[in-house]
């Protein structure tokens, strides 16, 4: 897929969460091919410690008003600063990048498990929408903390089912996804996970023991964005390979996790 540098205007700044920005990017042109699971490299301005652009997931793509979304998690000086941005500023973008989730080849209606904990949410919601628009039945199990912790609820629900946990209890089922009494009451055709590593090992796991095909898309720290730098390796069955540009999408036979 062909790669872009550009300035894209920023149209709406929203804060879904008190650590949390969602950034709704527009172009003059129409928005090129983007799959769900690629990313962005943007460039932080206005940040003096920050010299290398931050991956953020691509959140949505909103074709209609031609946005590109981005929900970035405030957790240092470089996403503080992007949290700073106002309607009308412009942001500099390498994007699409990497490789995107698998999608369906025929039209045989099935349901998809979309697992997402914390900020590996993002990635979920134009992935449940692509499914849906191929007459796919996403599913979405959702984990959180707390019940404030839970991102673009409203959103997920417009989509697909919603099934929820949090640790404390205050929404859907206590503990972690990999918990949930849904996992032992139906089988899904696919599953896709992202989030905290532990989480997707698990997953992962359950997958594996349930022979349902599962992808996983892998946070390594990444700095180019293009497999030049190699700061996010990743071991595979085939030796190690650079997440940013192999990934960073893997079915989970791909890893060498102990599964």
């Amino acid at each position: 897929m062909k790669k872009y540098v550009k300035n894209l205007k920023v149209q709406e700044v929203t804060y879904p969460h008190q650590r949390y920005v969602l950034l709704k990017l527009t172009d003059q042109q129409p928005l090129p091919e983007i799959l769900p699971g690629q990313f962005v490299q943007v460039k932080v301005e206005g940040a003096p410690h920050t010299f290398l652009r931050r991956p953020i997931s691509v959140n949505y793509v909103d074709r209609s008003n031609n946005q590109l979304w981005l929900l970035v998690q405030t957790v240092g000086e470089g996403t503080r600063t992007l949290a700073q941005l106002k309607e009308g500023d412009m942001l500099d973008i390498v994007f699409p990048l990497g490789n995107g989730f698998s999608l369906p080849q025929d039209d045989h209606q099935e349901e998809w498990l979309l697992v997402g904990g914390g900020v590996g949410v993002a990635p979920l919601l134009y992935y449940g929408e692509e499914l849906k628009k191929r007459g796919q039945k996403p599913v979405f199990l959702l984990g959180a903390r707390t019940n404030n912790d839970l991102l673009q609820l409203e959103l997920f629900q417009s989509i697909g089912e919603v099934l929820v946990t949090t640790e404390d209890g205050s929404l859907g089922q206590k503990g972690f996804v990999t918990n949930h009494s849904v996992l032992g009451e139906r089988k899904f055709a696919h599953i896709a996970c992202c989030g905290p590593k532990p989480m997707m090992v698990n997953v992962a796991k359950y997958a594996m023991a349930n022979n349902i095909p599962c992808e996983v898309s892998l946070e390594n720290m990444m700095a180019c964005g293009i497999g030049a730098c190699l700061c996010c390796v990743e071991k595979t069955v085939k030796g190690n390979v650079c997440v940013c540009k192999e990934g960073p999408v893997f079915d989970i036979r791909q890893l060498t996790w102990e599964l």
